[in-house]
């Protein structure tokens, strides 16, 4: 059943303010008994961005110790290399100077073996 009154343009404006009120009035009343609610999610957002800006914290933390330990063990085997490097070096040096030293005294026991025959061809022809 329609309205039966007449409907004039005053009366359909009050209506229309009428109803904008009403609806106005319904939202301040849901967002006020809303407000408790509102505020506990709001509080369990934060934590939950907290917790999850703890555990990224704790990632990056986690990256970066692994990195310092993967570049100490980089350090740690450049200089085990560097170290074999400079022993082979060192032995092969040593070495180098033992086969001198030999040549150097064979040199001189060659000498003296000629020296002492040089001497005893001498003793004979005198």
């Amino acid at each position: 059943m329609k309205n039966a009154r007449n409907n004039e343009l005053s009366d359909r404006r009050s209506a229309a303010a009428e109803a904008k009120a009403a609806l106005l009035n319904a939202y301040r009343n849901a967002k006020d008994t809303a407000e408790p609610t509102r505020l506990a999610k709001q509080a369990e957002r934060q934590a939950i961005a907290a917790a999850r800006e703890e555990r990224r914290a704790q990632r990056e933390r986690v990256k970066l110790e692994e990195l310092e330990r993967a570049q100490a063990a980089e350090a740690e085997r450049q200089a085990a290399a560097e170290a074999a490097a400079r022993a082979e070096i060192d032995a092969r040096e040593a070495a180098d100077k033992d086969r001198i030293a030999r040549v150097i005294a064979d040199e001189a026991a060659r000498k003296a073996e000629r020296d002492l025959r040089y001497a005893n061809r001498k003793a004979r022809k005198s």
